[in-house]
């Protein structure tokens, strides 16, 4: 089933268990969503491809985790739970993303492989062009890992 069809799925089930941050998250996704099918010229009760939805997805999930660092900055837990909760629920939609560890290992092997001139034909020096290979790292693990997390990584093995 298509993730924006699942959010609509699910609430009815919010409303009868009576999980306000439940319902109004899926309320501001399901929002967020129809206004995505208008901003591409196409009829509100049409649903997203899943890969336009999760980026829908991820678009709010950076939303929430930006809001929870400024309250967290300005010493306002009690607003930065709220976003916490539905930060949860966001990514419980979302696919599971590497871990850290995980990133590490898969630039060590690309470096590796760069380093022989394996997938660009020719050899070139990651370290030369930091942006360049992190894109190349993004660019295969699109959807996969963070692109904090894949930044630090890269940044960490070549300086």
């Amino acid at each position: 089933m298509p993730i924006h069809e699942l959010l609509k799925k699910s609430l009815p089930d919010a409303m009868r268990a009576h999980d306000e941050v439940k319902l109004r998250t899926l309320r501001s996704l399901i929002t967020a969503m129809t206004n995505e099918v208008v901003a591409k010229k196409r009829k509100p009760d049409e649903f997203l491809a899943d890969d336009e939805a999760l980026a829908v997805l991820k678009r709010a999930a950076s939303q929430r985790k930006d809001s929870i660092e400024q309250f967290e900055a300005a010493s306002r837990t009690d607003l930065a739970e709220p976003e916490k909760l539905e930060l949860a629920i966001i990514e419980s939609y979302l696919p599971a993303m590497m871990s850290r560890d995980e990133v590490e290992i898969f630039v060590k092997a690309k470096l590796a492989k760069t380093a022989e001139g394996g997938s660009q034909g020719a050899a070139f020096s990651p370290a030369a062009s930091r942006g360049k290979f992190t894109g190349l790292v993004m660019k295969e693990l699109k959807g996969q890992a963070d692109g904090a997390d894949v930044k630090a990584v890269v940044d960490s093995l070549l300086f």
